[in-house]
């Protein structure tokens, strides 16, 4: 493992985990990839055995957690670090969250049990569970699971990604007059400013607007060309690490606002098809992202 751990942290970017892979890390990528699966629907199931009787707590302005949340971030970490004791695993429901830090060297779990708590916490079907793994600064392995639909995204890199066992990829649609985006709005409504700003330029550019309350959902429908692109300015890394990898081994593009490589922890992000994508950074630029 530790061979494969240093060259995989050697090169960074789009390119690198291809030119890095081993036998020995492709092998990994598939157990990690299969482990992701089987975390992410015992997260489910805690959630759909938690939806008729959770009770709600406020942890910030409509920012809700249910005991689902918990269940189900517990289910997942057990399963994860009894395969593999030498992983660290970060949920959002972990103390401190916010501030945890990533070693490069050390395969990270980054966990979302519960992406679309508001979406859970009123019944409507578009919530999921979120898992990635990071591995040399880069996610490397994700799954997304929503469970009233009963689908699967899954990727790993350089394997592709799936819908429930099938090859997906994202959109061929170019045109923004023809694209369908998507973006999410912070809690706080404070910080929603910024978002509205761009949802009004958007909104005159674009074929229509969405807006799920799952970013994961979001980027997973990226990645299946159901929508053509995502733009946000205030994600968490368990928000959006699974989404990455997906994204990328669909075939787009997933960077910063300003353009720069993608780091899952830093707030801000645009995915889309290579097309779409370099249309929305030039309406980013005109505009003063």
């Amino acid at each position: 493992m530790s061979v494969a751990v240093n060259a995989w942290g050697e090169s960074r970017g789009k390119s690198y985990a291809r030119a890095a892979i081993t036998n020995e890390m492709t092998t990994d990528l598939s157990a990690w990839q299969t482990a992701a699966e089987v975390a992410a629907r015992l997260g489910a199931v805690q959630l759909e055995n938690w939806r008729a009787r959770f009770s709600i707590r406020e942890k910030a302005h409509a920012d809700l957690v249910t005991e689902a949340d918990h269940a189900s971030q517990k289910a997942i970490r057990a399963f994860i670090l009894e395969r593999f004791p030498d992983h660290a695993f970060l949920g959002e429901e972990d103390p401190d969250a916010k501030l945890a830090s990533v070693s490069p060297e050390v395969p990270t779990w980054i966990v979302d049990p519960l992406d679309g708590t508001a979406n859970y916490a009123h019944d409507v079907p578009a919530y999921c569970v979120s898992i990635g793994l990071m591995l040399g600064g880069e996610p490397v392995v994700g799954a997304i699971f929503d469970p009233r639909q009963n689908e699967m995204f899954l990727a790993a890199q350089g394997l592709g990604a799936t819908l429930n066992g099938r090859s997906i990829r994202v959109s061929e649609i170019g045109e923004m007059r023809r694209a369908l985006l998507s973006t999410g709005f912070p809690p706080d409504p404070e910080c929603q400013e910024r978002n509205l700003k761009w949802w009004r330029i958007f909104c005159l550019h674009a074929q229509a607007l969405r807006r799920t309350g799952s970013t994961a959902l979001n980027l997973a429908y990226v990645a299946a060309g159901r929508f053509d692109g995502y733009w946000a300015f205030d994600n968490y890394a368990w928000d959006v690490a699974a989404g990455i990898i997906i994204v990328r081994e669909a075939g787009g593009i997933v960077t910063q606002t300003d353009g720069s490589n993608v780091n899952p922890f830093k707030p801000d992000l645009v995915a889309a098809n290579p097309t779409l994508h370099a249309r929305l950074m030039e309406l980013l630029g005109e505009h003063g992202n």
